[in-house]
């Protein structure tokens, strides 16, 4: 395997010292090490990929030196439109160099939302002119791969190593921002559904939300039919919440949202107020981190998400970090006309033991159209 620290060196060796990108579990060593040994105007953690692509063009415009974006391979979908319409050599030729985690490579088992992208990954690359390289895990070897990155960002060219799972020595984020908060989200979660009524339905966003929502149907001998896990699609629970609501008035529809998830859409939520959903409730679970691919940073508690929510038509909105005051806001929530944000601050991090979902995504989709259906 690579060591972070030699990948890095290499990486600076060849003038590259800005990064931006959203982490990845594939990536979160690497990740880490960056988060550690840059400050934060040279390692921006951006709401989404084509975000981050945007940095990179910013700072390549303002400096001359291309930037490395980092990213999980879902987010190519998110970069393609910068990536096709700002940096490509048919419309201003700004390099820059993509750092992509393989997930679901084929012959590689790993959960259902990443078979896809795993399988159209370099081929999308492909399509997009983009030349790439599978890092290797000698570093004799990959240090022939930078150096030839390296020369094709000279040449104005984006480049992109793509990186397979054990790739990176192990790396612990040793500048862990910790906070005082108290209550865990898996706590938030359980107390939040244990009031939900009988016709109620719940979105839930992709990661360490949906897998401690099915863990607590299966502790409690409750079906999961009530319950969409949104396994994939990062950003988009809203959406999906807000077109059941839509549809469904006559059910309440929560939509329990991440602080990662929820910024790296956040134009969704001025498209709840403006439909303006009276049986939607937006949860929001923020711990300030990605959690699940390795605990970077977010801003999530460095900003007011209630404000912004009341900014953008949320009539209704509550910010809490305790149980009591979770129980209290919920009763309220429940006969208050939508949509309604309650932001639940919660500690980072997540018990080892957690489990992921039993059931396939085809088998959660048929259940939940079954129960709305009724």
């Amino acid at each position: 395997m690579i060591r972070p620290e030699f990948f890095i060196e290499k990486l600076r060796e060849g003038g590259i010292d800005c990064f931006a990108g959203v982490p990845d579990s594939l990536l979160k060593n690497i990740c880490a090490y960056i988060t550690d040994h840059f400050d934060s105007r040279h390692n921006i953690i951006a709401a989404n990929e084509g975000a981050a692509v945007g940095l990179a063009a910013g700072h390549y415009l303002a400096t001359g030196q291309p930037a490395c974006v980092y990213m999980q391979n879902s987010g190519e979908g998110n970069a393609i439109n910068p990536l096709a319409s700002l940096m490509d050599p048919d419309v201003y030729n700004i390099p820059v160099l993509l750092l992509i985690g393989w997930r679901g490579r084929p012959g590689v088992h790993d959960e259902p939302q990443h078979v896809k992208q795993g399988k159209v990954t370099t081929s999308l690359l492909e399509t997009m002119g983009i030349s790439y390289d599978v890092l290797s895990k000698e570093e004799d070897i990959a240090e022939k791969q930078i150096a030839q990155a390296i020369e094709a960002l000279k040449q104005k060219e984006v480049y992109a190593l793509v990186i397979e799972k054990d790739t990176f020595e192990d790396y612990k984020l040793q500048n862990v921002e910790r906070n005082s908060l108290t209550m865990s989200r898996e706590e938030a979660i359980r107390t939040v559904a244990a009031v939900l009524g009988e016709r109620d339905c719940i979105v839930s966003t992709t990661g360490m939300i949906s897998r401690e929502l099915f863990e607590y149907r299966t502790a409690r001998n409750q079906g999961h039919e009530r319950d969409f896990l949104t396994v994939g699609s990062m950003g988009h629970a809203s959406q999906i919440a807000l077109g059941i609501a839509l549809a469904k008035p006559d059910r309440r529809v929560w939509c329990f949202d991440g602080d990662g998830a929820a910024i790296m859409h956040m134009g969704s939520m001025a498209i709840v107020a403006n439909q303006a959903p009276a049986n939607y409730v937006h949860v929001v679970f923020n711990n300030g981190a990605h959690d699940s691919v390795g605990g970077q940073p977010t801003v999530g508690l460095k900003m007011d998400l209630p404000a912004v929510a009341k900014a953008v038509g949320y009539p209704y909105c509550f910010s809490v970090d305790n149980k009591d005051g979770l129980l209290r806001t919920l009763d309220e929530a429940k006969c208050l006309e939508g949509p309604v944000l309650i932001e639940v601050k919660v500690k980072k991090g997540n018990r080892k033991d957690l489990g992921r979902p039993t059931t396939t995504p085809i088998q959660n989709k048929e259940a939940l159209m079954s129960f709305l259906a009724k």
